[in-house]
């Protein structure tokens, strides 16, 4: 008689809730960054197109800018954390976080007199922002995974994600009140008191040792996760597109909430995770992700033909959801995929894919949303979760 293992799988490998709480001073950590990084996504793009009075074009070009750093950041941040432990990388993500604010705050006194050099101001802030996501991302999940282990490495992915949308969904809208009482400034000095928060609470977290053996070179770890690095890339195009443009597209629809869009999509997001965030260690990740992003797909082509909020809402949770289990479902492939000593760098690795297409997409879309209007990026972004849904295929068959 044959037995199935899988179908045996202990409690703990069953329940998402199994690490909660060893999980919970890291989660802590990430959703104070994003937190911090939550409050300026909904104001910066009316800001620089209202205020500075810039195109969509260069809307995309400020919002995306902060995944270029990221290129360069998660390299660092992945040596650094396999060379001199993951607790240094993510504190020195949150110091980042700190400086954002001061370049935000920097940028307000010139927003009339000088709206080029306050461009220029918040540019470096978003520059400064893929520093800071990029380190306290790559150090977060490398000091989990040090200390719960792979076998969990789904429910890593599942709960550090859950404090990463968290930290966004709540910082959206208090973001937005804050502006509308005090302006933009008032945003900068919230985030920069959140970051110096975050510092303070990581800094006397337990931190975890350096790895003793030897590292292979990024790009080596680069290349071993190619495949499911693709799968990332193409399901984050929507994650992009709703976090550059749901707010302008409101706007343009004559509609209220564009900021509640992002939350939205936070909450699905959130809500995914605690229903099957528990699968993609159960019954393997790529399973799992070729059904979520197809829902992607879905919740996309609701924004896209929306006639009414309620509907584009709806779209944005749906997105969140089948985005946030994809990345969970791609991130468990992946580890697979990694050796142990360079751990860091394989998490650096693997987000940084996701940072190609949040560098790319928006200003590609945004030439895209001037000639064929706001509306076909999120057209765009169903096709990209189509194509995530066949990378997930292609590696089911391979492994059949």
């Amino acid at each position: 008689m044959t037995v199935n293992l899988q179908s045996r799988a202990s409690p703990a490998q069953r329940s998402l809730w199994s690490v909660f709480l060893p999980l919970l001073p890291f989660m802590l950590s990430v959703f104070d960054g994003f937190l911090a990084m939550g409050m300026a996504l909904p104001v910066l793009p009316r800001h620089v197109h209202d205020v500075l009075g810039q195109g969509t074009v260069m809307v995309g070009v400020v919002m995306g800018c902060q995944y270029a750093s990221s290129l360069f950041g998660r390299m660092w941040a992945g040596e650094l954390s396999d060379a001199r432990g993951p607790r240094r990388a993510a504190l020195a993500g949150l110091v980042a976080a700190c400086a954002v604010g001061i370049l935000y705050l920097a940028s307000v006194p010139f927003a009339v007199s000088s709206p080029s050099l306050s461009l220029g101001l918040l540019m470096a802030g978003r520059l400064l922002t893929g520093i800071t996501e990029s380190f306290l991302i790559t150090g977060t999940m490398a000091w989990a995974l040090a200390r719960v282990g792979t076998m969990h490495a789904g429910k890593v992915f599942g709960w550090i994600g859950v404090a990463l949308f968290g930290g966004l969904a709540v910082g959206a809208p208090i973001g937005t009140a804050l502006n509308a009482q005090f302006g933009f400034g008032g945003v900068a000095c919230a985030v920069l008191a959140t970051g110096m928060v975050g510092v303070v609470g990581t800094s006397f977290m337990a931190g975890a040792p350096a790895s003793i053996h030897a590292r292979l070179p990024f790009f080596d770890v680069l290349n071993a996760l190619k495949l499911p690095g693709l799968g990332l890339t193409l399901c984050c195009v929507g994650y992009a597109m709703i976090n550059t443009f749901a707010v302008l597209l409101f706007v343009q629809r004559g509609w209220d909430g564009g900021a509640l869009a992002l939350t939205s999509m936070g909450a699905g997001f959130i809500a995914a995770r605690l229903l099957v965030g528990h699968l993609p260690d159960l019954v393997g990740g790529a399973r799992v992700a070729l059904y979520c992003v197809l829902a992607e797909a879905i919740g996309l082509a609701l924004i896209w033909a929306a006639p009414h909020p309620a509907l584009a809402w709806l779209g944005a949770a749906l997105t969140g959801g089948g985005y946030g289990i994809g990345f969970q479902g791609f991130g468990v492939e992946a580890v697979k995929r990694s050796p142990p000593q360079s751990r860091g760098a394989a998490m650096g690795a693997y987000v940084l894919f996701q940072d190609i297409t949040m560098g790319i997409a928006p200003p590609l879309n945004g030439a895209l949303a001037r000639v064929a209007g706001l509306e076909a990026v999120f057209l765009g972004g169903a096709v990209g979760a189509l194509g995530s849904a066949a990378v997930a295929w292609i590696i089911l068959r391979q492994r059949r």
